[in-house]
């Protein structure tokens, strides 16, 4: 038995092998999970094979039992927490108001995207067929087809979406500003710093700059996020010809991020 699944493991595509043996048995269970351990704690460059095998105790060798490559390990990762979110976010999608909905799973996978800043990054390598990753779009566009809303408006509000979230969670897991690393500063400390220099600009040239300064020196990342979140929706009712929701009963809570703008 030990020679024929050599061989099968031997001629099988890479993907072929990886659905048979998650199927078959529970070790590429623990492959994903120590990789996505590796990756959570120290971000996608430190995983390797050799860490791998490391954590699990094993020869680099036998990992490639279960993958046939680094990047089918990743893609495997991301769709093993893409999984995650799809499960997670089900109870989301059973309120009457599908827009309502919307915001509440799109805020759940942005929630993800921040506690894992990698998992945002290995998304921009996804091609959208993945089971899980076409999972969520399915979850997301479900609810628009109760919209009165054609299916190219259909298909332009869920991709405006889904590259809105991932856009900015990647942009939130930039390292900070270097001046910033440098200061010393907290991030309340260092955003007031930004907010002086908005306020030293010319007023006759730069009058939005004044305008705004004081917002720009007390800012949450995570705020001005769910508010294009919400601008975005707000544009998708009017598209529906739905009346606007109260903006007090549309607040969530997320991690409250420290990044400097």
């Amino acid at each position: 038995m030990a020679t024929d699944r050599s061989t099968e493991a031997e001629t099988a595509s890479p993907a072929a092998r990886a659905r048979g043996r998650q199927r078959a048995s529970h070790s590429l269970d623990t492959v994903l999970r120590e990789a996505i351990a590796i990756l959570d704690e120290s971000g996608e460059p430190a995983l390797t094979f050799r860490a791998l095998a490391s954590r699990l105790g094993g020869g680099v060798g036998s990992i490639y039992w279960y993958v046939g490559s680094r990047d089918e390990l990743l893609d495997l990762a991301v769709e093993e927490v893409m999984g995650q979110v799809v499960a997670g976010s089900e109870p989301l999608t059973h309120g009457p108001d599908p827009i309502a909905n919307v915001r509440a799973i799109a805020l759940a996978l942005f929630d993800e995207f921040v506690r894992r800043p990698w998992f945002g990054q290995l998304m921009l390598r996804n091609n959208g067929m993945q089971p899980n990753s076409m999972a969520m779009l399915e979850r997301l566009g479900q609810q628009l087809m109760r919209l009165d809303l054609t299916p190219r408006q259909q298909f332009h509000a869920v991709s405006s979406i889904i590259s809105y979230v991932v856009g900015v969670a990647i942009d939130l897991a930039e390292p900070p500003p270097k001046e910033y690393l440098e200061s010393g500063m907290a991030p309340a400390e260092f955003l007031r710093v930004l907010g002086d220099r908005w306020r030293a600009l010319d007023p006759d040239e730069f009058p939005f700059a004044h305008e705004v300064a004081d917002e720009m020196a007390t800012h949450d990342d995570i705020d001005v996020f769910r508010s294009g979140l919400d601008l975005l929706l707000d544009g998708l009712r009017l598209q529906a010809g739905l009346r606007a929701e109260p903006s007090q009963d549309r607040r969530a809570v997320l991690p409250q991020g420290d990044r400097p703008a």
